[in-house]
């Protein structure tokens, strides 16, 4: 019984001094990884597995938003030649210009109602109204054969409408038996008055 355990005692003890000596020498040089790395996103799982990280959203955030190189870039890209006309191009496209419109209505409405708060914008605004000759100009278009011919195409516009025609057609009824209620009252005020005379 005690030849078994003595065995039992030294097989565990060469386990544990096995494990706890050194490793084979097999540390793989620098070269060696990265020619290993490069051979494993050449093969199709590896495109595959790039990919994937690649289409992650979030990835995909943090490479286009910090990266400072791809700024720089679109920066460029926009106000080169060719980011003009891409501009020009894209805004005359009625689908584009509603949904970026729809994108921005948001921050343009805090922007507007911050400036509509901020009391140096009130008075540039108010000493720019006030300024004869934006007073002129707004006089000089207002008087302009243009500004008539677009004014009488929107009234037109309007009239044509059938909500609009449906509402002015309920406001003239409206009024129409309001005056014929006052005209009653009027009528029977009258009459008393040349009956008490």
């Amino acid at each position: 019984m005690n030849k078994p355990l003595t065995f039992m005692l030294l097989f565990i003890c060469g386990i544990i001094l096995a494990s706890c000596a050194n490793p084979p020498q097999q540390e793989a040089d620098y070269e060696q990884t990265k020619q290993m790395m490069v051979d494993i996103l050449k093969t199709d799982e590896g495109k595959k597995a790039l990919i994937e990280i690649i289409s992650d959203d979030k990835i995909k955030q943090h490479l286009i938003i910090e990266d400072e190189s791809v700024k720089e870039t679109i920066s460029d890209t926009l106000v080169s030649e060719k980011g003009k006309d891409m501009w020009k191009q894209l805004f005359a496209d009625p689908k584009f210009l509603s949904t970026f419109q729809e994108s921005i209505v948001e921050e343009q409405e805090k922007m507007f109602k911050h400036l509509m708060n901020d009391a140096e914008f009130q008075k540039q605004m108010l000493e720019l109204l006030q300024n004869p000759e934006m007073q002129e100009q707004t006089i000089k278009l207002l008087k302009s054969q243009q500004f008539r011919e677009y004014l009488e195409n929107t009234i037109a516009e309007t009239i044509d409408n059938p909500l609009y025609r449906a509402k002015l057609k309920k406001e003239l009824e409206k009024d129409s038996s309001d005056s014929k209620k006052d005209q009653g009252a009027k009528k029977e005020d009258d009459e008393k008055e040349e009956k008490k005379e």
